[in-house]
């Protein structure tokens, strides 16, 4: 494939901006030089407004074309590796509502039966269409035995089985990558318990078992390393006590204390606590002690996700003044604590389910509406720096149909997984909620995208800078690229 060459007439973007400026400010000398002394004040004036128009364009041209220096590079990781080009293609999923059940003349005559919708059918449990969201037993996916074409494919929706032959119990979860291990340790809620309502107005909801841990090579054989947090039974006093809520576990490592940290939102049934619970541990594989439960900053803190930078430096994102807006802030070296530093962003946004990565020196995060179990719409949102301004890029999700697109596939964003040695390209992990059975809730991992040219190349609110594009591609079916493998 042909290289994407540089625009802007053969300057690299540095050299012309640089060039441009000079050349501007040359002209604008110029001019007032030579005019009489009672005309200058109105040309400055004028020059300085055309000025500042030039400047504005100059900078949207210098971010277009660092777009399409990130389309380059994904388009030459197009041509290394073959398999590459399956990502990115679209799949349509055409899903036809089925006609509503027959009623009498007198019901319809009282209660006109307005159109069902896709998300409706989604979160009814007796709908025909229950077996295209939440495929049977039939189709789980088994790494052990699926053999042949269906080795190292994954089929978002469908039951994953762990290598003991259970659907794995790992949901609002991460991945932490162990180096000195050379594995992967999938955390997440354990769910394999009943589904109740605490009350009438109460969310569905599972007693807490505990955090759920999974290893990995190849992230997608999956071996059950037990519950490396446990519930506590017998203290009702206890932030995990079985009656409460223990969700989003997070787990990073810590090379000064040589610790494994794990961050998880702690509530009680009616989610009036809204805390972050912190616990340790000497082994990624647990068992972890529990230390405590904190307000972060003295706020509420719902949905959570911590972020590790390239530096060490760790960051903990929650939802909180009732999920209006969200907060971000560093911990403390050892990761036990956060520090007095906070900012708040998108404010007025009511965003929660943050998912933190970071590409070429830009950071990227995908969230969700508040809706409860309901799917809602994505939207990604990007950065110079962790701690903000965060700018609102749109909704990533591309294929399937409309309704996929503005319900996220169905799902709800938990985590993004870089893939070692594909610049550009990671593992999107979201949870297909089943609030009528919570343990049968299912993983929908897809391929995400960063680059290629932006959502709207010149916006007229002069906006900037201008990011590359972050995509999350449908697929029933997909795998890793060619030659990729967990030791990358």
């Amino acid at each position: 494939m042909t290289p994407v060459q540089p625009f802007l007439f053969g300057y690299r973007s540095s050299e012309f901006f640089k060039s441009v400026s000079c050349h501007i400010a040359y002209v604008i000398n110029l001019h007032i030089t030579r005019c009489p002394n009672k005309e200058q004040g109105r040309y400055r004036f004028s020059l300085m407004v055309c000025s500042f128009i030039g400047c504005v364009l100059l900078f949207h041209l210098y971010f277009l074309n660092q777009s399409q220096h990130s389309q380059h590079a994904v388009m030459q990781m197009n041509s290394d590796h073959p398999y590459y080009r399956e990502l990115v293609e679209v799949e349509d999923d055409g899903i036809k509502i089925p006609p509503p059940r027959k009623r009498s003349p007198r019901a319809i005559k009282r209660k006109p039966k307005r159109p069902t919708t896709l998300i409706e059918e989604f979160l009814d449990e007796s709908s025909q269409l229950r077996y295209i969201f939440f495929p049977g037993q039939k189709t789980a996916i088994d790494p052990l035995n699926d053999a042949g074409n269906e080795s190292l494919y994954y089929h978002p929706g469908r039951i994953w089985l762990d290598t003991d032959g259970n659907p794995i119990q790992a949901h609002g979860g991460g991945i932490l990558y162990d180096d000195r291990s050379r594995t992967y340790y999938w955390y997440g809620e354990y769910k394999d318990g009943p589904t109740y309502y605490a009350h009438k107005k109460a969310a569905a909801r599972v007693d807490i078992i505990g955090v759920g841990c999974y290893s990995s090579k190849d992230l997608w054989t999956w071996k059950n390393e037990g519950i490396v947090l446990a519930a506590e039974e017998a203290n009702e006093t206890h932030d995990l006590h079985t009656s409460n809520v223990l969700e989003r576990p997070k787990v990073i490592y810590n090379k000064n204390t040589n610790k494994y940290v794990m961050w998880m939102h702690i509530d009680d049934a009616n989610y009036t606590k809204a805390s972050v619970g912190i616990a340790i541990s000497n082994s990624p594989t647990g068992p972890f002690d529990y230390i405590r439960s904190t307000r972060p900053h003295g706020f509420e803190s719902r949905d959570m996700t911590i972020f590790k930078d390239d530096d060490d430096v760790a960051y903990l994102v929650y939802s909180s003044e009732d999920n209006s807006e969200l907060h971000i802030g560093p911990l403390t070296q050892d990761y036990l604590d956060v520090t007095n530093v906070m900012r708040r962003i998108l404010v007025g946004q009511h965003r929660e389910a943050p998912a933190l990565f970071k590409h070429e020196g830009t950071y990227y995060m995908i969230t969700s509406g508040c809706t409860g179990w309901a799917p809602n719409e994505a939207l990604a949102h990007a950065a110079e720096s962790v701690m903000g301004p965060w700018e609102t890029m749109g909704n990533p999700c591309v294929g399937g149909n409309k309704v996929f697109r503005l319900a996220t596939f169905f799902a709800q964003s938990t985590f993004v997984l870089p893939l070692h040695g594909f610049p550009g390209v990671f593992i999107f992990m979201a949870d297909r909620w089943n609030p009528a059975d919570l343990r049968d809730s299912r993983y929908v991992w897809l391929p995400l995208l960063v680059g290629g040219p932006v959502d709207r190349p010149l916006d007229y609110s002069f906006g900037f800078p201008l990011w590359p594009r972050v995509s999350i591609y449908w697929h029933k079916r997909w795998k890793l690229p060619y030659k990729w493998s967990g030791k990358n």
